[in-house]
């Protein structure tokens, strides 16, 4: 996999995630956006639930999925996972790579337990339409295998204090100001 490296200087704060970090971080996330190149060129894009396996990123996809008939055709695929809703916590991690069918009997039921695990539990009220559901529709699970990644974190940055200026637009007129 090869890493882009972003410029280490005083205008580009952004630190990357790389390695065991990376990896933890997208292990936690529950959300991952997938874009790939329909046939008439155009993008199609959706966010997919997905699990990690010893540093293998691998997306439970039901039989009519485009993404999985885009990316086995060898289209284009790009993926981000990112959080944050203010300037000081965004990060995330993006990638572009391809898609291949996970392959062997233990390694998908290995895939639908983590599954399982991240995103119900015993007892829950969707887990057994969610997998019966797969089984009927043909589900195939699909690894995406990277071939770069980007990622950043701003939580890292340190922000320079910012002096509170105590000065109100001149159309607030109930704060006194002492």
């Amino acid at each position: 996999m090869t890493e882009i490296t972003v410029p280490t200087n005083r205008t580009t704060p952004i630190h990357g995630m790389r390695g065991a970090k990376r990896w933890a971080y997208i292990a936690r996330q529950k959300t991952i956006r997938l874009a790939t190149i329909n046939e008439d060129g155009t993008i199609y894009l959706s966010p997919l639930w997905f699990v990690v396996k010893d540093e293998r990123i691998f997306l439970p996809l039901d039989a009519g999925s485009k993404h999985a008939n885009n990316a086995l055709a060898g289209r284009a695929l790009s993926a981000v996972i990112d959080g944050g809703d203010e300037y000081a916590t965004v990060h995330g991690i993006s990638m572009k790579g391809t898609l291949q069918k996970a392959e062997g009997a233990d390694l998908i039921e290995e895939i639908d337990a983590l599954i399982f695990d991240k995103y119900f539990y015993d007892g829950h009220p969707y887990a057994e339409s969610y997998f019966q559901f797969g089984r009927a529709a043909g589900r195939r699970i699909l690894e995406l295998l990277p071939k770069k990644f980007a990622g950043w974190d701003m939580r890292e940055t340190s922000l320079p204090t910012v002096p509170e200026s105590r000065v109100f637009p001149s159309f607030v007129k109930d704060r006194i100001i002492t």
